[in-house]
C-alpha cells in the first residue's frame, strides 16, 4: 500500500484548512497536522478529524441505484444502464417539452472543475437556462452588495492574516466558534493584540463569549442597527471627508437616508440601547484600520443585498475600505461557496464571474467551448424559484452535491415538488434525503479520492489532491459529465468537450476566465502546489488574446478550442503574484470609485402577529455540517449533536409550560417541527433558535420563509413567525 504523504484541504467549510492524508488498512486515511498551511495553521475541527469515516464503503454508496419499475424501490445497477437511463430521462423531457423543462441543481461543494463542468454542459449539452445551486442559499446578497458598491465580489478581499492586525472587528451574524472552529483564533489575536470584537447576534453564542462587546438586536433588524449606527458616526463627527471625496460616489444620498435613523429610533426597532450603539461607533472609529465581517444571519433575509449595503456604508464613510488591514468581508459558509458561483453554475453568470447577459463574455466563453454564442441560452431561474417549479415547468433535474429536501426553505413544499417531477438524477456519495427520492442514483467520488481546485472565503484558489482510489463501482463527476454528454450530444464526439482529467478541465477553466473580473488564467496546478495557493485576480503573463470565434456550430458540434495559455511566462515578463488585496489602489468600478447606496430600514417578510407571536432564526451547530446527509453518518459527530433542538429564553418556557428537554412544536404558516427544548439566557426572550442539519420532524427548514431578496434572490432563513408549543404525548 502507498504510504505517501499527500497534503490537502478539508471537505468541509470555506476555510479550506490543511491536512496531511495517509492511506491506512481498510481503505481510508488518517489525517494528520498540516503545520505548513498558513490559514489553520495545523489545527482541525471536529468535522475535519473525522472526514476519513465517509471514505469507509460501509457508510457511502458503491453502486449505481436504479428504481424498479416493478417494486418502486432502489436496487444497485450498471454503471451503463444507469447512465443510459439519465440520458433517455433527460432527453424525453427535451424532446417532449423543450430544453428549458431540464433543470440542473449544483453545489457549492463542487470543486471548480466540477462547477465549471457542470456549467458548460447545462447550457452546452443541455441547452437549458435552468441551472443554479445551493450557494444560492449561503452567501448572494454579500455578493450582489459587493458588486454594487465595489464592482467586484471577493468574499475577502483581504487575507485572514490581516484580521488580527486590525483595531476593531464588527462580526455580524456569525459564529465562527462553531461554524469554522479553526478561525476563531483570528479573532483571539486580535484581541491578545489590543483590538476589539464587537459580535452582533440575536443569541449569545460561542463567539459572542469571547467579543468585548455583544449586541443582541431582534432578528432581522440588522440593517436598521447599521444606519443607526452611520447616523452616529455623521452626527459625532467621525466620518473620513477626504476620503469619501477621493474615493467614493453617492455619499449625499447615503448619509440623507442614514440620517432618517436616529438612535432612539434604532434602539426601538433592534432592541439595542442607545449607549452600546455609542460605544460600538466609538470602538470601531478610534482605531486607525477596522473591519466588518458578515456571515449568515444579515444576508439571509428579503432585505439582505441592502443590509450588507448598510454595513459596506458604514465602513466607506468612515474611510475603511481598499485601506490597509480594514475593509467589508463575508465569510463564506460552503467549501466552494466562493469558487462554486465564480464559473458558471450559478443562473446569470459564465466562467470567470462574467455576467451571462454581456454579449462580451457570451462571445469569449463560447469560443472557449467552440459554440456559437447565439446558442448560448439566457440567465434562468435562481434557486428556490428552480425549486419551486420542479413537477411543472420544469420536468426533470439533475442534481449533483446538493440536498434541498432538508436544506431548502419551506421544505415540505421542496419535497412535494421533487417527489412530482417526471425524472429526477442524482450524482452524490451518500444517499441522502433526496438521493433517496430520485429515479437513478450515482455513487461518485469524495475529497480524498479525486483532484481538483476550491476557493476558500479569502479568494484563495487550493489544489485538493488525490490521496487513494475510489472503492469499486465509484466514478467522478467529471467522468459523469463525459459520459452523459457522448449520451446526449448532436454532433460528432461531444464528449471531447468533456475531459475526465480535472488537470484539463482546469486549462480550459483558466482560458475561459482569462480577462473576466475572477481571472485564474495565471494560476496552474503547478503554482497551485508550489505555493500553497494564488489569490485571484490572477491573470496570465502578457495581455491574453481573444480566443478566435467559429463558424457557428450547434451545441453538440465539435471544434478545437484555442491552445491553453503558458503555465510559465517568457523571460521578460513576470509572472502574476496573485492579488492577496483588494482594492488598495482602486475600485473595480468603471471610475474607480466605490458606491454608497442609500438604503433605509423596512419590516421583515414576516413579522409576529397574534397566532405566531414569537421569530424563528436558524443555523449550526460545531458537529455537524449544512444539511447533515454526511456528517450524520459519522459516529463521533453524532454523538457531539445527535438530533436538533428548539433553543428559547427561561421566560418563553414558563409561559408555554415547558420544561429543559420536553419537546416542543415550532409551527409556522409553512408548517410544523418538533424538537427538544433547550432552555437558556443566552437568547432573547421574542426569539427561538434550531439548527438545521436533520430531516425528519425535527426539519427546521419546514418552518423556514421563502420570500426572496429581489436583488440576490436569497431566501429569507433567518426570519420568521411562529408559535411554540409543548408537544407532550
Amino acid at each position: 500500500m502507498q504510504s505517501t504523504v499527500t497534503p490537502t484541504h478539508c471537505p468541509y467549510c470555506a476555510l479550506q484548512c490543511g491536512m496531511n492524508l495517509t492511506p491506512v488498512p481498510g481503505g481510508t486515511v488518517r489525517v494528520s497536522e498540516r503545520a505548513d498551511f498558513p490559514v489553520n495553521r495545523g489545527a482541525l475541527c471536529g468535522k475535519g478529524r473525522t472526514a476519513p469515516a465517509l471514505l469507509d464503503p460501509g457508510v457511502r454508496l458503491t453502486s449505481p441505484l436504479v428504481r424498479s419499475p416493478e417494486t418502486g424501490a432502489l436496487v444497485p445497477a450498471g454503471w451503463d444502464e444507469a447512465l443510459d437511463r439519465i440520458a433517455e430521462g433527460l432527453d424525453r423531457t427535451r424532446t417532449g417539452y423543450g430544453a428549458d423543462a431540464v433543470g440542473v441543481f449544483g453545489g457549492g461543494g463542487l470543486t471548480n472543475e466540477k462547477a465549471y463542468a457542470l456549467g458548460k454542459f447545462a447550457r452546452v449539452v443541455l441547452g437549458t437556462s435552468q441551472i443554479d445551486y445551493n450557494g444560492r442559499f449561503c452567501m448572494s446578497s454579500a455578493a450582489a452588495a459587493g458588486v454594487r458598491a465595489f464592482g467586484l465580489d471577493r468574499g475577502l478581499p483581504f487575507p485572514l492574516e490581516d484580521v488580527p492586525r486590525t483595531g476593531c472587528v464588527i462580526l455580524v451574524g456569525s459564529n465562527p466558534a462553531e461554524t469554522m472552529p479553526p478561525a476563531l483564533r483570528y479573532f483571539t489575536e486580535l484581541r491578545a493584540n489590543g483590538g476589539t470584537l464587537i459580535v452582533v447576534d440575536p443569541r449569545r453564542t460561542r463567539t459572542a463569549e469571547q467579543a468585548d462587546l455583544h449586541l443582541a438586536p431582534r432578528p432581522g433588524t440588522d440593517l436598521a442597527l447599521a444606519l443607526g449606527l452611520l447616523h452616529l458616526v455623521v452626527a459625532e463627527g467621525r466620518t473620513d471627508e477626504a476620503y469619501i471625496r477621493e474615493r467614493t460616489t453617492g455619499w449625499e444620498e447615503a448619509r440623507a437616508a442614514a440620517m432618517a435613523h436616529w438612535p432612539e429610533y434604532v434602539e426601538r426597532i433592534t432592541g439595542v440601547p442607545v449607549p452600546l450603539l455609542r460605544e460600538t461607533v466609538r470602538l470601531f472609529c478610534e482605531p486607525e484600520a477596522a473591519m466588518v465581517l458578515t456571515a449568515r444571519g444579515p444576508e439571509q433575509q428579503a432585505k439582505g443585498t441592502d443590509t450588507v449595503g448598510a454595513w459596506i456604508n458604514l465602513c466607506l464613510a468612515t474611510g475603511r475600505a481598499g485601506r490597509p488591514l480594514s475593509g467589508y468581508g463575508c465569510l463564506t459558509g460552503q467549501g466552494n461557496g466562493q469558487g462554486g458561483r465564480e464559473h458558471g453554475q450559478k443562473a446569470d453568470q459564465l466562467p470567470g464571474y462574467r455576467k451571462l447577459t454581456d454579449p462580451a463574455a457570451r462571445r469569449h466563453v463560447a469560443a472557449v467551448w467552440g459554440v456559437d454564442p447565439d446558442s448560448l441560452p439566457g440567465p434562468g431561474r435562481s434557486a428556490y424559484e428552480l425549486l419551486d417549479a420542479l413537477g411543472t415547468d420544469i420536468r426533470s433535474l439533475l442534481l449533483m452535491g446538493s440536498n434541498p429536501v432538508v436544506s431548502a426553505p419551506r421544505a415540505a413544499h421542496v419535497e412535494e415538488r421533487v417527489r412530482s417531477l417526471d425524472f429526477l438524477a442524482v450524482c452524490d456519495v451518500v444517499l441522502s434525503e433526496t438521493a433517496a427520492l430520485a429515479d437513478v442514483v450515482l455513487p461518485v467520488t469524495q475529497w480524498a479520492e479525486e483532484t481538483g481546485t476550491t476557493t476558500s472565503l479569502e479568494g484563495r484558489v487550493l489544489l485538493r489532491r488525490r490521496a487513494l482510489p475510489a472503492p469499486d463501482g465509484v466514478r467522478g463527476d467529471l467522468e459523469v459529465l463525459h459520459e452523459l454528454a457522448a449520451r446526449l450530444g448532436d454532433g460528432p464526439s461531444p464528449e471531447k468537450r468533456f475531459p475526465t482529467d480535472p488537470e484539463e478541465v482546469f486549462e480550459e477553466l483558466r482560458r475561459a476566465s482569462a480577462g473576466g473580473p475572477a481571472d485564474y488564467s495565471g494560476i496552474s496546478y503547478r503554482r497551485l502546489a508550489e505555493e500553497n495557493g494564488v489569490f485571484w485576480p490572477c491573470p496570465a503573463p502578457g495581455p491574453e488574446p481573444e480566443p478566435e470565434l467559429g463558424p457557428g456550430p450547434g451545441p453538440g458540434a465539435s471544434q478545437a478550442a484555442p491552445a491553453p495559455a503558458p503555465v510559465s511566462a517568457p523571460a521578460d515578463r513576470a509572472v502574476h503574484p496573485g492579488t492577496p488585496r483588494l482594492f488598495l489602489d482602486r475600485f473595480a468600478t468603471e471610475d474607480g470609485r466605490a458606491r454608497f447606496v442609500p438604503v433605509a430600514h423596512r419590516a421583515n417578510a414576516e413579522e409576529p402577529d397574534d397566532e405566531y407571536p414569537v421569530l424563528l432564526t436558524t443555523g449550526r451547530v460545531v458537529a455537524q455540517y449544512q444539511s447533515g446527509a454526511q456528517t450524520r453518518r459519522v459516529d463521533e459527530l453524532n454523538a457531539a449533536a445527535p438530533g436538533p433542538f428548539v433553543e428559547l429564553h427561561p421566560r418563553l418556557a414558563e409561559r408555554i409550560g415547558a420544561a429543559e428537554g420536553d419537546p416542543l412544536a415550532v409551527v409556522s404558516r409553512r408548517g410544523r417541527a418538533v424538537a427538544p427544548a433547550r432552555i437558556t439566557t443566552a437568547i432573547r426572550p421574542d426569539t427561538v433558535f434550531m439548527p438545521f442539519h436533520w430531516a425528519g420532524e425535527g426539519r427546521a427548514n419546514t418552518l423556514t420563509n421563502p420570500a426572496l431578496d429581489p436583488t440576490s434572490r436569497m431566501p429569507e432563513f433567518k426570519v420568521c413567525a411562529v408559535r411554540v408549543e409543548t408537544a407532550r404525548s
